[in-house]
């Protein structure tokens, strides 16, 4: 199943480039940058109207280069436009039930942000497939990870914020499950991108290696 296999990347690769973009072609310029240094799980955020469209063509550019989500999805509405733009998860700052079941309907992995133990739970509770660590992960740091994962040790999390290109061990043995990458993954030149795209996954193989 497809839902299956996208949780799995995402969990495998361990990063995830954040992106909020105009424009196509600086589209193109940051995922060139995050495909050369290693990083292919790609959010394009719906804080701009266009991102249907750059889902949309960025797929149609680098088809299954890239595993390509759709950010900040406040509503249903929203949501089953941007599966439909083809987006292959959905990931949001807050919980919302509605958009649970619609991402269960249509087997498509929902990560919503949560900030309390109950929100978890019940996110977990109505079929999320990843909970996002929002905005605690960028306020806490790799502790929040440790703080979630010891009552309940079974929450595959996402961490949003943060991460920085000296503390992705940190990050990795307080057992997130994948990292969100704003401005490292998205400011500057291809060639900027590219490098600290490389520098992030050099040391999320060390990680594993160990």
């Amino acid at each position: 199943m497809k839902r299956i296999s996208v949780t799995q990347r995402i969990s495998d690769e361990k990063l995830m480039a954040i992106i909020r973009v105009e424009n196509i072609k600086r589209a193109q310029e940051i995922v060139d940058g995050c495909l050369a240094g290693g990083v292919s799980c790609l959010e394009i955020s719906y804080t701009n109207d266009n991102a249907g469209d750059i889902i949309k063509e960025l797929k149609a550019i680098y088809s299954d280069q890239i595993l390509i989500g759709a950010g900040t999805v406040l509503d249903s509405e929203t949501a089953r436009l941007a599966i439909l733009s083809g987006a292959e998860f959905i990931i949001a700052p807050n919980f919302k039930l509605e958009i649970a079941k619609l991402c269960n309907r249509y087997q498509v992995p929902y990560m919503p942000g949560c900030t309390t133990m109950t929100e978890v739970i019940e996110a977990l509770e109505a079929g999320a497939s990843m909970i996002k660590a929002f905005p605690t992960s960028s306020l806490h740091g790799p502790e929040i990870i440790k703080t979630i994962k010891t009552p309940l040790p079974q929450v595959p999390l996402l961490s949003s914020g943060g991460v920085t290109l000296a503390n992705v061990d940190q990050w990795l043995a307080a057992g997130v499950e994948c990292m969100g990458v704003g401005t490292l993954l998205s400011k500057g030149t291809t060639d900027e991108i590219a490098d600290n795209a490389k520098i992030l996954r050099q040391s999320v193989n060390e990680f594993q290696q160990k």
